[in-house]
């Protein structure tokens, strides 16, 4: 576990800057460019995380979803900030991206391979049915792959979808993984976005397949240390 002066640095230090950039959006310009509804009237953005429905307050950013429940998950916080700040949604063209593919994606695939396609392995490489139950399980839209041992392709945050692909180790090798992206990822988000983006959804998965329990998220703060 990082220490909490670190902590901070990693959750803190970005989340107010970006808070400070969204208060200073034009929230019509934002909800026009990433393809999210606006209520004028509540001041708020509607949009999905996961299979959540949740309204963002503007400028406030009190995310809740549909009874109240906030979001308080400091990584999701930031990345739809980031999102509402910077991010533009395009359709997709119909393709799929490995991260390498993705603008940057090479430079940080290493760090992705630790931070997603290992942790995905290790999640769920004993456990392709607790895939499938959280996929399952999950309002995401959830589309049945033919591959591996359990593959799935579904929406992480409303219009933007990623599949991942998991095979079970057998007596030869050990289990392994893939993620992939819509071509209409990169519109959306940096390659180190993305990577946070795969991190959620691992962690969400991993909370569906076990009945909802809540799953730490300490190792994005150890991976953020790195």
């Amino acid at each position: 576990m990082l220490p909490p002066e670190r902590k901070n640095q990693q959750t803190d230090v970005p989340l107010a800057h970006y808070l400070a950039r969204y208060r200073a959006l034009d929230p019509r310009e934002a909800a026009s460019r990433c393809a999210l509804a606006f209520d004028g009237a509540a001041s708020a953005f509607s949009l999905r995380l996961m299979g959540t429905e949740y309204r963002a307050s503007f400028p406030g950013f009190d995310v809740r979803d549909g009874v109240g429940r906030g979001l308080r998950n400091p990584y999701e916080r930031i990345l739809l900030a980031r999102y509402l700040c910077e991010g533009r949604h395009v359709a997709p063209r119909g393709a799929q991206l490995a991260y390498q593919e993705i603008p940057w994606g090479q430079v940080y695939y290493a760090s992705f391979r630790g931070r997603c396609i290992e942790r995905l392995a290790r999640a769920f490489g004993a456990d392709a049915g607790g895939l499938k139950r959280a996929a399952e399980s999950l309002a995401i839209c959830a589309e049945p792959l033919v591959a591996g041992d359990a593959a799935y392709r579904f929406e992480f945050m409303s219009g933007l979808y990623m599949s991942v692909l998991l095979w079970g180790a057998d007596d030869e090798f050990p289990a392994s993984a893939q993620m992939l992206f819509d071509d209409n990822f990169a519109a959306a988000f940096t390659a180190e976005d993305i990577a946070a983006a795969g991190e959620i959804a691992i962690a969400r998965l991993k909370e569906a397949a076990v009945g909802g329990a809540r799953i730490s998220f300490e190792f994005l703060e150890e991976t953020a240390a790195r």
